[in-house]
């Protein structure tokens, strides 16, 4: 759980109307910018590539060390193995005392920030000058760099004349242009005078011993060139087996990081060059390669983890994120930045810095689709934050809710208890508008639904399903929000596939599918949900198991197994829970759909794609089908379709304050579609989208699609007497 401190810093970085706007700009110039430089590649084959380069140099990394070190030695270089970022830093100090060095310039490096280069350097009186652009204007203004790739991303051109001015002690005008020009005056003479260089690598090619950096400035060649000693300071995760892979490398990088086709500069530094010392001679510069390990076995020995060394450190996964858009790296990271940023800080500086950053991930999916690498950055995150449960504990608030909601009888019991305790917030409508004192914030950009005042499984009791010799036998899965929120979904569901020739069953034991305890780290829980929804839904007897809801789905495909590996015979049933459980779109779908038709009356809709429909599923171009074929409905996409609309289960209740300006872009984005109607296959998404339309935009409606075809079908709702 985040702590008030942090809090507090999140509360910071949202009242920053500069901060949002800068990060609010690049992030949707990005999306274009990335789109069109892909123009004409296969994203996916240039991804599998990496992985597979990546991943074989992790796995054969003593041979791919042994192989670099004796090609770099061969041309030159002094190559040091660094086990820590202590060893790293001794090392670099005793260079540079036996060579007198007073002034040291460094091109970027994210390794040098990882151990505190800078610092260390600095207190044994050297002077240590930043060259790339934007670590400069970090340094100046005294904070560290809030992105991976941009270091100041985070402030406008205004805010850097300000720092400029401080520093140079004259006016300096907000002029991209004319700073540009400060920046290169004042430092090409750093560069004459430095004693030392020392640069960060994006690639070590094993094969030649050559070390590739990738800029937009000069300022990385002048640092390798000009000072007569030079330092390489390389993550051993940097390293490809031979020139060739680097090439995927080259293709993804740029495009991913900063949606160019190309840098400005790509260096391949193989061996020392020649340097003019002061004495007037000219001979082989000293040349250091320094490979660090700080944690980046421990971090590949881990199974969970291993496919980090497939990172490139584009910063892509940090771009598209709705969370970081809104706090930036100040907030949402410690040294490394955003969710793979949040993965580094785990092993390569401490749990502790990584435990409040890690809470800021939606697990929206979006960074994973973006990833060159192939990495799954949410599900690392939600292992994180399941070790810290295990590690430490929930706060008691959470625990509680947690225990209450993974006990069946006392958690329906209580729900039932409270749709009648809520008619006083309620006053006769299906929402609550208004919650008193410290809940308040839960209802101050969007209202909250009512619990249905007849859960969905009274609901399915009253239900004639008059299917002559059924094709065969569906178990419906509701899960909390169908069964005593939106019971009408269920409805939805069971008219469509009888429609198809299928009997539906409801098993009265399911519960809580365990996403709310899966997501916030208590997977004790989480466990004791999967097991109570296996006994209850006996796959095995039935064809199918269907689900409204995209989480609820994922569980019972995904979760349930990740969950009970280690125990043979639940383990087997989760298997075949899997591979009969469907969303309900998908189901519809591949069953052939319904025969074409509505009830004729025009409708626009929009359609929102629910995180994990999408993402985790695939799942998209059925529900638009069913849409426009089944429903006779228009649909007119909206900007965005698949953002996340800032839901994201148990996210919203703990930080209302950023599901808030996360749901409010989704709602411009709904308006700007001139749609009548939104519609979701998420029970999630239909609470949070519909809650913030009712505050702003009531006249739109919100349905899922399963009451959707309930409507537009006439699906007569024929109940037992």
């Amino acid at each position: 759980m985040a702590d008030k401190q942090f809090k507090k810093k999140i509360s910071d970085a949202l009242g920053n109307d500069v901060l949002r706007g800068a990060l609010g700009r690049f992030g949707d110039a990005y999306i274009i910018s990335r789109e069109k430089a892909y123009e004409g590649y296969n994203f996916k084959e240039i991804s599998d590539n990496i992985a597979e380069v990546k991943s074989y140099a992790a796995s054969h990394l003593d041979e791919m060390i042994d192989q670099f070190e004796k090609a770099a030695t061969e041309r030159g270089a002094k190559v040091f193995r660094a086990m820590t970022g202590e060893d790293a830093k001794k090392y670099i100090l005793e260079v540079a005392k036996r060579n007198n060095v007073k002034r040291v310039v460094k091109s970027k490096s994210m390794v040098s920030e990882e151990i505190l280069l800078n610092k260390t350097l600095m207190a044994e009186g050297m002077d240590v000058q930043e060259t790339d652009l934007g670590e400069w204007i970090v340094q100046l203004a005294g904070q560290h760099p809030s992105h991976m790739v941009m270091p100041a991303i985070h402030m406008t051109k205004e805010e850097v004349a300000d720092v400029f001015s401080g520093h140079l002690h004259r006016l300096n005008q907000p002029v991209i242009a004319e700073l540009v020009k400060t920046a290169r005056v004042e430092l090409r003479k750093s560069f004459i005078e430095a004693d030392m260089g020392i640069s960060g690598a994006n690639m070590a090619i094993a094969e030649t011993g050559t070390l590739i950096m990738l800029t937009n400035e000069g300022n990385g060649r002048l640092t390798s060139t000009l000072p007569p000693i030079h330092i390489f300071l390389v993550g051993i995760e940097k390293l490809v087996p031979e020139f060739e892979d680097a090439t995927h490398i080259l293709q993804a990088l740029p495009r991913s990081a900063t949606g160019q086709q190309i840098t400005s500069y790509v260096s391949m530094v193989t061996g020392p060059t020649p340097a003019y010392y002061s004495d007037g001679t000219v001979k082989d510069k000293e040349f250091h390669i320094i490979l660090m390990d700080n944690g980046r076995r421990k971090m590949y020995n881990d199974e969970k983890f291993k496919k980090t060394f497939q990172c490139i450190r584009c910063a892509s996964c940090l771009n598209v994120c709705p969370a970081f858009q809104l706090v930036g790296g100040h907030v949402y990271g410690h040294i490394y930045t955003g969710g793979i940023g949040t993965i580094l800080t785990n092993f390569l500086n401490s749990e502790k810095d990584a435990q409040n950053p890690q809470n800021l991930c939606l697990q929206c999916g979006k960074c994973s689709e973006v990833c060159p690498g192939k990495l799954d950055i949410p599900q690392m995150i939600l292992e994180m934050r399941n070790r810290i449960g295990a590690k430490e504990g929930l706060p008691f608030t959470q625990k509680f809710a947690l225990d209450v909601v993974s006990n069946r009888r006392l958690f329906h019991s209580l729900l039932r208890m409270a749709s009648v305790a809520q008619k006083p917030f309620t006053k006769g409508q299906p929402v609550i508008r208004h919650l008193p004192m410290f809940l308040s914030g839960l209802t101050e950009k969007k209202s909250l639904p009512a619990v249905a005042k007849v859960p969905f499984r009274d609901v399915f009791k009253t239900i004639k399903q008059d299917v002559k010799n059924p094709k065969g036998k569906i178990a419906l899965y509701a899960g909390c929000l169908i069964d005593f929120v939106y019971p009408k979904i269920g409805e939805g569901v069971i008219g469509a596939l009888n429609e198809k020739g299928y009997e539906v069953i409801f098993p009265d034991g399911q519960s809580c599918c365990g996403a709310p305890a899966t997501y916030m780290g208590d997977r004790s829980n989480a466990r004791k949900c999967a097991i109570m929804n296996i006994e209850a839904l006996e796959a095995e007897k039935v064809d199918y198991v269907v689900s409204a809801c995209p989480t609820c789905t994922h569980a019972l495909k995904e979760s349930f197994k990740e969950l009970l590996h280690d125990d043979p015979a639940l383990a087997t049933r989760a298997e075949e829970l899997s591979k009969k459980s469907k969303d309900f779109s998908k189901l519809l779908f591949d069953l052939g759909g319904l025969t074409p038709g509505g009830d004729g009356i025009p409708m626009k809709v929009t359609y929102h794609d629910s995180c994990h429909l999408k993402r985790s599923m695939g799942v998209y171009t059925e529900p638009r089908k069913i849409l426009t074929d089944t429903a006779g409905v228009q649909l007119i996409e909206m900007k965005e379709s698949d953002r996340c609309c800032g839901f994201a289960g148990s996210y919203s209740i703990k930080f209302p304050e950023l599901s808030g300006p996360i749901l409010e872009r989704k709602l411009r984005n709904i308006e700007e579609s001139g749609a009548d109607v939104v519609v979701v296959d998420c029970p999630g998404c239909l609470m949070q989208i519909s809650g913030g339309l009712d505050k702003q935009n009531p006249k739109v409606k919100v349905v899922h699609t399963a009451e959707l075809l309930l409507e537009k079908r006439k699906v007569k709702k024929n109940r037992k007497k």
